[in-house]
């Protein structure tokens, strides 16, 4: 009883927004309209071909080939951004140096620069005639147009989440912290293990989350720099507009269907670990 009681109390708060019951009821009622109602349409649509119409699309050599460029590139790119990012956001966050505010703002420049311009300045730039294509070439190493190029640009795209989720937590962080830690003789990477960062795991996971999900659907910024090669370059969005340029809207949405549940898998996976991370360490 004890345990209900400041749960209604803050019920009954007055709010500058309506009540709980319409907020609530508007929220069901656009996240069905917004989200859940496409996405059943979605799988209405894949389930008109039949299951063994499915399963003859989900178990095509090229559709598994291009499902597994795609998540598997994605969850790579997504665990480097993560690192880096962290790196990243540690620098802007403990140290102050000329130029800082200008990186701040280059962080989040694959927010607002349009993924098709991304994808040609990648392509360009990591080609083999490009300044950086150019340096590797003689050496026999190709990053454009491979699978290579799709990594650089899905950790182009998934770096300002992992720095931007984690940033503020840094910023939270005492470094009293720090120094009672080295007063009791505890060495730079115990320090870095047992004090810093378990209080960042939650921010850390999220930031995977958000930039393996957009790795996982983008499109714009990867096809001009993947080469787009069938079995070896090609991913699953590019397929599902092949498929749609076809004509083919059954396999299409079957594809779409399955990188839905991979993803649903995957986002859900990780909110459970993340939420175990919070309880296991608890939140700064």
């Amino acid at each position: 009883m004890s345990s209900a009681a400041p749960v209604l109390s803050r019920l009954k708060r007055p709010s500058v927004i309506p009540g709980f019951g319409i907020t609530f009821g508007f929220s069901l009622f656009y996240l069905g309209l917004i989200v859940l109602l496409p996405l059943a349409a979605l799988i209405v649509r894949a389930s008109r071909i039949g299951w063994d119409g499915f399963l003859a699309v989900a178990t095509d050599s090229r559709v598994l080939a291009a499902l597994k460029v795609s998540f598997g590139i994605s969850l790579l790119a997504a665990l480097v951004a993560s690192v880096f990012g962290l790196l990243v956001a540690w620098v802007l966050t403990r140290y102050d140096f000329p130029g800082r505010r200008i990186i701040d703002a280059v962080v989040d420049l694959p927010f607002a620069l349009p993924t098709a311009v991304a994808g040609i300045a990648l392509a360009a730039l990591y080609a083999p005639n490009g300044w950086i294509g150019g340096l590797v070439e003689p050496f026999g190493l190709k990053i454009a147009y491979t699978p290579a190029g799709i990594f650089i640009a899905l950790v182009f795209i998934g770096l300002p989440f992992a720095v931007r989720t984690v940033e503020p937590l840094i910023a939270e962080i005492d470094r009293e912290q720090e120094e009672a830690s080295a007063t009791l003789g505890a060495s730079r990477s115990r320090t870095l293990w047992k004090v810093l960062l378990p209080p960042l795991i939650p921010a850390i996971l999220t930031g995977f989350a958000l930039a393996f999900a957009r790795a996982v659907g983008e499109y714009g910024s990867v096809i001009f720099i993947a080469g787009n090669l069938p079995y070896v370059s090609e991913i699953a969005p590019l397929l599902i507009v092949i498929k749609l340029s076809e004509f083919d809207y059954a396999g299409a949405a079957v594809i779409a269907t399955i990188m839905l549940a991979i993803s649903f898998l995957a986002l859900l996976v990780i909110n459970l670990i993340q939420a175990w991370s919070r309880r296991r360490f608890g939140h700064v």
